[in-house]
């Protein structure tokens, strides 16, 4: 697999801390791993919708549903028609 250089510009906390990290690569691209994973699906990790993303979020709502989850405090997706929940 080939590898590309990536450059990236760090305030003076974040160079210090690195500094104290042994494998500053591989460090870095486990936290880029896991942020890439944890990012929403449907934004991108925006945090925003664009109009066409409004749109088809709108007509996913009309089936399912936004519920709390009393076990661990997160939403849920609740499908309308097979009553099954999924974590988001």
């Amino acid at each position: 697999m080939k590898q590309t250089v990536i450059t990236f510009k760090a305030d003076e906390q974040i160079t210090s801390a690195l500094e104290q990290i042994p494998n500053k690569s591989e460090f870095i691209r486990a936290a880029v791993l896991a942020a890439l994973d944890e990012s929403c699906p449907f934004c991108g990790g925006t945090g925003t919708l664009n109009p066409h993303q409004r749109k088809h979020w709108a007509a996913f709502l009309k089936e399912h549903q936004l519920e709390h989850c009393d076990e661990c405090n997160g939403v849920k997706i609740h499908c309308k028609h097979h009553g099954e929940h999924h974590h988001e």
